[in-house]
């Protein structure tokens, strides 16, 4: 095994560390091209794709559920392959199906769970989960009594109930309105608050772009983007200024064809877009000129790209 491979080896900061994963079926079909991945301690990762592109077999592989092809993880310090108790322990899941204890209780499937991981019973722990995920006043009920987002909530709960430093969210709140689902975000935070790792998939870009401290991108196997959230709005994000005109233009004037401009709203809206990133914006420039030509606004509104529109754009670059 390549010294690289060895925890001693990884960033100082890295809780999970992913090293030339891969995964070829038996039919030939390749779901991971070697992957190399850092998770940084405490950090909020969100990882993007398509649907197909990997990232539950990612998550599978990490957790144990699925076998490597080739490639090392290390969780939280401990090979997921030669110490796979101990890197279990460390890890919790919360799968994206709503796979529940039908006919137990909250309480009763919550500490199962614990005992599987070989913890002793802890009973402030759970009651501490239960609370803080709203389920507190259900702990006695059976699950199948339960409502979609509640259970979606259990399945957190079973996946906190042994303390581990790394969550896995896997579509945390697919099928969830809206409501509970800003709920659940507050959660999360709270976990990370008190050091819990999380690795979110989302196909919810507001997901990512509300909550990531860092987002990654995969696609057809193949990590093609780690970057910390904010620098990557800003890199690759763009701002629109968009002036509300006095009169309507049928057209932009000759002289301003050299910019970035379109007509909105049948010529009463001008539209001009400039690099986020820029060191320059050019609006002054803008202003001026457009002053020169007599063209007068009442309005201006500015917006910036949003994460759904970066990552839309870099999928359609890689496809």
């Amino acid at each position: 095994m390549s010294a690289v491979m060895q925890p001693e080896k990884r960033a100082e900061d890295a809780i999970v560390s992913i090293r030339g994963l891969t995964k070829t079926y038996a039919n030939g079909f390749s779901a991971l091209k070697g992957i190399d991945l850092e998770i940084r301690r405490g950090e909020i990762f969100a990882l993007l794709g398509p649907n197909g592109a990997g990232k539950t077999t990612l998550i599978s592989i990490v957790c144990g559920i699925v076998n490597a092809s080739a490639g090392v993880v290390i969780a939280d310090g401990f090979d997921n392959v030669r110490e796979f108790r101990r890197a279990r322990a460390r890890i919790g899941l919360v799968p994206q199906e709503l796979h529940t204890d039908a006919f137990e209780t909250v309480w009763a499937t919550c500490n199962f769970s614990r005992g599987l991981f070989g913890f002793k019973a802890n009973p402030e722990h759970i009651e501490h989960v239960l609370k803080d995920l709203s389920l507190w006043d259900k702990r006695n009920d059976r699950i199948m009594t339960l409502s979609g987002g509640m259970k979606r909530r259990v399945l957190i709960a079973k996946a906190l109930a042994h303390e581990p430093s790394i969550l896995f969210l896997d579509e945390p709140t697919a099928g969830v309105d809206v409501e509970l689902r800003h709920d659940m975000w507050n959660v999360v935070r709270r976990l990370r608050e008190r050091g819990t790792t999380i690795i979110l998939t989302t196909h919810y870009i507001e997901e990512a772009e509300e909550m990531a401290d860092r987002v990654g991108v995969i696609l057809k196997g193949k990590i093609i983007l780690v970057e910390d959230k904010d620098v990557l709005m800003k890199k690759l994000g763009k701002r629109e200024l968009a002036l509300h005109l006095n009169a309507p233009l049928s057209a932009v004037p000759m002289a301003l064809t050299d910019l970035n401009l379109e007509l909105q709203d049948n010529g009463s809206v001008l539209v001009y877009r400039f690099d986020a990133g820029g060191e320059a914006t050019g609006i002054s420039r803008l202003l001026n000129r457009l002053g020169a030509e007599s063209i007068q606004f009442h309005d201006l509104k500015t917006s910036e790209t949003s994460l759904e529109e970066i990552f839309v754009n870099l999928v359609k670059e890689r496809a």
